[in-house]
């Protein structure tokens, strides 16, 4: 059985629910398929928390899609009443040559973003539970916070549905070729047809995007929850910023305020400090040894956040070799596909700005957003 749409969106998490609200806001006929079942924990798009920053230390170039994201998070909280942003105010600590200090200076500078500097005895007393060396400074950013993963891709989903998209779970795309001026994308139950494909493959990327010739890896991180000593009280929102924390041997943690009340306490992890894995061979056990690692790491610099543990979960990063991003017309296929992957374990709070992008490529094939830095090429071109 044949279906005709204008889009086929292959991938519902973060930024394929982004998509589908985009393009089905725009009055064209959307298709949405899932491998797994809506707002699902299986990827990279859960886990009640994501940092969200302006003051990006991964290169400034990110600095017009975070504001344009910011927008579209207060746009999606008065559609949906969903929470999908708190902007508690934010730290990025470290020496002050370290990449996360000095990253995010560079930034704010360039866009003239507010933000201040703190040495270490002001950082801990405008911060009591964090305890940074006399050597470390920490940038503070009142606009940093965190959004909600699950309640982001359900509001997308929401009003994708809302907005007459097609969306279609517990069924895969098992494979797709082009088909007249457009593509044919098959599942085990059916053969659909559309304009434009949108592949957002998340940690599958390495299997649906095999011609796209990038070489990803596929790394398994942790989320820790832990019970801080004393109680939650100092750890809450207007007390306890997130934060991105650096230390000299250039191990990064990030972690954030008690948001779900004491039975959740606050939670936290290393930033790419993962197994290399695939979706099928991931290890969802979390093991004691990591649990006291962290908890090891997070006694040198928040004395207070280690002191019961309580749960753990995994999520999967979908590596480039550069750490940047991968959104762009297929270059083998330029006119009638359309990819957002690799985003490497910092991409979720741009899912909104990505959502946007995604449907002006497959609509116009081009974007008024700046993601020159984004394209494959960057990493398959021939070395000279």
């Amino acid at each position: 059985m044949s279906f005709s749409y204008d889009v086929i969106v292959v991938g519902l998490g973060g930024m394929g629910s982004a998509a589908v609200h985009h393009l089905s806001s725009r009055g064209v006929r959307v298709l949405g398929l899932e491998k797994f079942g809506p707002v699902h924990d299986r990827g990279s798009s859960h886990g009640g928390s994501r940092v969200t920053r302006q003051s990006y230390f991964e290169d400034p170039a990110y600095v017009p899609l975070l504001l344009r994201a910011y927008e579209l998070y207060e746009d999606l909280e008065r559609a949906t009443g969903r929470d999908i942003a708190t902007l508690c105010g934010g730290v990025m600590v470290g020496r002050p040559d370290s990449q996360t200090v000095a990253g995010a200076l560079r930034s704010a500078t360039q866009w003239d973003l507010p933000h201040e500097m703190l040495d270490a005895a002001e950082l801990r007393r405008r911060f009591p539970t964090l305890s940074p060396r006399d050597d470390e400074v920490a940038l503070y950013e009142a606009k940093a916070g965190l959004v909600r993963p699950e309640n982001m891709v359900a509001a997308h989903l929401q009003l994708a549905d809302r907005q007459g998209a097609d969306l279609r779970f517990e069924e895969p795309m098992t494979r797709w070729e082009p088909y007249r001026d457009g593509v044919r994308v098959h599942t085990a139950r059916h053969t659909y047809t559309a304009g434009q494909l949108v592949i957002c493959p998340g940690a599958w990327a390495p299997r649906l995007l095999t011609d796209l010739g990038v070489p990803f890896t596929i790394e398994r991180q942790v989320m820790y929850w832990f019970q801080p000593r004393g109680g939650v009280g100092p750890f809450l929102p207007e007390n306890h910023p997130i934060y991105v924390w650096q230390d000299a041997a250039g191990v990064q943690v990030y972690g954030f305020p008690a948001i779900d009340g004491p039975e959740l306490g606050a939670k936290v992890a290393f930033f790419r400090k993962g197994q290399v894995c695939t979706p099928e061979t991931i290890d969802r056990t979390v093991h004691e040894e990591e649990v006291r690692a962290m908890a090891d790491h997070m006694s040198r610099c928040i004395p207070d956040l280690p002191g019961t543990f309580l749960k753990a979960a995994t999520c999967m990063y979908s590596n480039t070799p550069d750490e940047h991003f991968v959104i762009a017309r297929h270059p083998a296929h330029p006119g009638s596909v359309t990819v957002a992957c690799g985003f490497s374990g910092h991409g979720f709070k741009f899912v909104p700005v990505v959502g946007e992008i995604l449907a002006d490529l497959a609509l116009t094939g081009t974007t008024a957003h700046p993601i020159g830095l984004f394209d494959p090429r960057r990493l398959t071109a021939a070395p000279a």
